[in-house]
This record gives structure tokens, sequence and C-alpha cells, in this order.
């Protein structure tokens, strides 16, 4: 009988206590967990992602809704860093998860990474847990009135979210020997027991896995750890890291000590493999050979953060985070009538997004440079470069690939993307040759080649259509064909026939005579042939 792997990510602001929760809920604990690392030990904070893990009955009421027999539930446990420098490294980890705890500390309330850690949660998963740690800071005569004051406060924080009505667990995680600690946590894990659900896995499919720790075992070979994002794998299958074009045999694998022959989508897993340096990857993206295409670009649809409240802008530069990957990009702003990407439909061309709701927004993300990116998958865009003190909230956008540029020249796909932008020319008429042909000036710029706008339709400001013929002399003056000009027009026009001396000017009330020249595009931004589009 199988084991039940359930990924539950600890996010929260730096020093609420996450790590040392989970260390009260965790049995087993992973080659990466509890700030091994030596900075985090110096400044008593965690760098970077932990995993542990603890095993329960499986609940009564998950029994029976899944085809395979599992005989207990494992939570694994993701402590997410809380400091606001390391966001990426939250989003990366969120992207793994389940289910969210997001840990506040009851004596300071929802603060600046609290937030953002909401909004990732929001962005990644659908289920949450808050948990109020550090009850044990509060007087004992106190303690109960400040526990459902600060439920109270959370609960309407979290009113417009998609977790209005999630559970409040109070919690004390410093270890000491009363009843309060281990009774808190007794009920936190009862609550998680009776929310958890059977997810969603599938083993069809290429396999994929997330690598968020590398290193080496003297004579056993390098251990990449990570989490299955999709698939399957076993012992003595190859798998590829794309970004260093590399392909290593497995030798052997473990699921928390525990060696196995096999691992399937969601389970947390070390991959030993041989000859293979393990300064080459930090964390990235291991998968099966030639799956994961090495993307210069994508497009994405984009959903604007309700939170971020600057607009997102045309042109601008964003941290671009897919899965464990960071890199900046330029976003290339579009508009569509339909919510996902066609390439035979027109789309508009659009300088910002002001508002969250109610249009479907696109963007072309140019890479500053290549990653392997997995098709469809979720993307994070944010302004990590605001400072970490300005108490705003940095995560911009999300959304999902919808096309990959795999290409490093990329404009032949580009040039496929009807993205138009409205283009407007003004003129006047500066005299009628006759009843069905006037003279317009300022309409193009003396330099100008007349010859594409040949045959476009133009509108005078009389209300007549017309159509350039083509160039008249050698200074930008063009000629148009007119269906026939009204008589009330032809009246209009008649006096700018008349010839005047050079120091004749109009008479001020003249000037109003001016019949004005419309042209009004489309014009395909990605086009190579800049062609003009009239409908």
């Amino acid at each position: 009988m199988s084991v039940l792997n359930f990924n539950l990510g600890v996010l929260g602001h730096v020093d609420s206590g996450k790590t040392t929760l989970v260390k009260a809920l965790s049995s087993v604990a992973s080659t990466a967990c509890f700030d091994k690392n030596p900075q985090s030990k110096e400044r008593g904070i965690t760098l970077d992602l932990g995993f542990s893990s603890f095993s329960v009955e499986l609940p009564e009421h998950v029994k029976g809704k899944s085809l395979e027999p599992y005989s207990k539930l494992q939570f694994t446990l993701v402590d997410c860093p809380g400091h606001a420098s390391l966001i990426k490294t939250i989003i990366g980890g969120a992207q793994i998860i389940d289910m969210m705890l997001l840990v506040i500390d009851i004596t300071k309330g929802m603060q600046t990474q609290t937030a953002e850690c909401l909004v990732i949660g929001e962005i990644t998963c659908n289920q949450m847990v808050v948990v109020l740690n550090k009850i044990d800071m509060i007087p004992d005569n106190k303690r109960q009135p400040t526990i459902e004051k600060m439920t109270k406060k959370i609960h309407m924080t979290l009113k417009n979210t998609k977790f209005h009505d999630c559970s409040i667990v109070p919690v004390s995680a410093f270890p000491d020997v009363s009843e309060l600690a281990s009774n808190s946590i007794s009920n936190l894990i009862e609550v998680l027991k009776q929310l958890v659900f059977i997810p969603k896995r599938d083993a069809s499919g290429n396999f994929l896995f997330s690598v968020d720790h590398c290193f080496s075992i003297k004579g056993q070979g390098t251990v990449m750890t990570g989490t299955v994002l999709q698939g399957k794998i076993s012992v003595n299958d190859t798998i590829e890291i794309p970004t260093l074009k590399l392909s290593r045999k497995i030798k052997s694998m473990q699921m928390f000590h525990e060696a196995v022959v096999n691992a399937f989508q969601g389970d947390r897993l070390g991959i030993c493999v041989t000859q293979f340096d393990p300064k080459l990857i930090e964390r990235g993206i291991a998968c099966t050979p030639g799956a994961l295409p090495m993307a210069y670009g994508v497009i994405v649809n984009i959903e604007k953060v309700v939170y971020y409240k600057q607009p997102i802008k045309n042109k601008a530069k964003y941290h671009i985070t897919l899965g464990h990957e960071t890199v900046m990009a330029r976003v290339h702003l579009f508009q569509s009538a339909v919510q996902n990407l066609d390439f035979e439909m027109e789309h508009c061309y659009c300088e910002e997004i002001a508002e969250a709701k109610g249009q479907f927004f696109f963007g072309v993300l140019e890479f500053d440079h290549p990653i392997p990116v997995v098709p469809k998958s979720l993307v994070i865009g944010s302004k990590l470069d605001t400072d970490i003190h300005s108490n705003a909230c940095r995560i911009a956008f999300k959304g999902n690939i919808q096309f990959i540029f795999g290409e490093e020249n990329y404009r032949g796909d580009l040039a496929r993307l009807k993205v138009y932008k409205t283009k407007m020319r003004e003129g006047i008429v500066e005299r009628m040759a006759s009843p069905f042909e006037v003279i317009g000036k300022n309409l193009l710029k003396k330099e100008t080649n007349v010859q594409p706008f040949v045959n476009l339709k133009v509108i005078l400001s009389t209300g007549e259509s017309g159509i350039i013929e083509g160039s008249f002399g050698q200074s930008g003056k063009v000629k148009i064909r007119v269906m026939g000009l009204k008589e009330e027009t032809q009246t209009l026009l008649a006096g700018l026939n008349k010839k005047r001396k050079p120091q004749e000017s109009l008479d001020p009330e003249e000037k109003y005579v001016q019949v004005k020249i419309f042209l009004c595009f489309k014009r395909y931004i990605y086009d190579p042939c800049k062609k003009m589009i009239q409908t």
C-alpha cells in the first residue's frame, strides 16, 4: 500500500515562527530543513526552502475516495523564507504546494510580507489555514480575548479573498513542557486532517522535476532533491538538465530517507546520479530528455493583482518567475476580445493595464536570457526592485503561458500576431480641382513615400469620403478622388480657389471654412512590411 503525500506550504512574515512551527510538527527531516544553511543559523532567519514531513493515519473522509489504497497520510512541509529580499524563493516554493499555512505572529498581526504571502497563496493554491503563532507570549488572563480579537481582524482582512472562510488556529510552537504547546500543535494537526483532500495527481506525460537543492555524497554521487511536478520516474531512467544540456542515469532514489524505485507527480524526492558536479545547479528543472524547450520569450495572458497599486506599463521590465526560475523580461501589452490567444484574430495594442478586471489582456514577454519553461505553466510578474520598506505589494500580475518562442530570432513567429495600433492623420483641402477631385496638403510629409497610401480611404470634415489617387507635385500634396462633392462643400471650397496676392490673408471669418481631411488606418506592430489596413 502506498503513502498519500500532501504538500503543505508554510509562509509568513520574517520572524513569525515558521521554522519553529515546522520543527514542532515534523517527525522526519530532509537534507535541507530547519535552517541548516550556516547563514541561516548566523542570522536566525530562514534563507532557503526547507523540507520535512510527518505522517498520520489516513482520515476517514479520504478513505474510499481514491482508486489507490493508501496506507497513511504524509504531510510534506515546505518551509518558505519570510524575508522580503527572498520573495523569488517564496514564489518558487509556493508553486509546489497543495495547501498553505499562513503563519501570523499574534503579537504583531498582518505585516508587509504576510500580505505578499497571501497574494502568492491566492495565485498558487485554493486552500489555506491561518496559524496564529506565539500565543504563549500573551499573558494567561489576556490570551483568549486577544485570540478572539485577532481572529475577527483576520476574517475582516480575508473577506474579499478566496480564503474568506478559512480556518484560523491559535498555536504555541515554542518547544516547552507546558500543555499549551502540545495541545495547540495537536489541535492544528487535527484541523489539517479534517481539511486534507486527495490532490490531483497524473502519472502520464513527460517527467518534470523541480530541483530545489543539489549536493554530493561521498562514495554515492550527486543528489538532487525536489518535487515531481508531472509524470513518473523510476530507477535507471535517464533525466536531462536542460539549462546545462546534460543527461544522467538515475542510480537510486529516496523519499525522506527511505529508498524507492518509483515516484509520481506530487512526491517529494531525492534523485542520486553519478559524474555530475553539484555546483552546476542550485535549483531549476530536470526532465525527460528533450521534454522542455528553451524559451527566449513567451506570450502569456495577464491578470493584474488587485493589491498592486501601479498600472502595468507597456515596455516596462518585470521579474518573471516560472517555477524556481526568475528572469527579467520586457512586457509588450495587448488586449483581446477572447480569453485564449488566437493568432487568427486581431488584437488591440495597449499602453497600460490600470484595472484588475473586466477585459482580456495579454503580454509578449521578451526574456533577458533563455530559460527552460513548462508549456502552459503559471507565470508571476513582480517588481522586486521596489523598496522593500515601501509597504507596497510588489507582485504585479499572474498568467499562464499561451505560446513559447523557442528560437533566438523569433520575429517570424511574432509576425503571425495581429496586434494593431490605430493611426490617424489629418490634413486640409488646399483647393478643389473639380466636383470629383480635391488637392490635399499636410496629410503627408514632404519626404513621405506616397505610394503605400494610394487607394486608402479618407473622409472630409464635410462628410464626403474619397480615395487617395497619388501625389500632386513634390511638396507632399495628394490628389483625392471623391464620389461627388456636396453643393455646400463646393461653395466652401470655391473661396479657396480664388487667387490672392501674397500680402493678402483670409478674413478672420474665412478661417473656419477650411475643409479637413481625415485618414484612419490600422498597422500591425509586428508586421515587417508595415502595411496599412482599413476595414
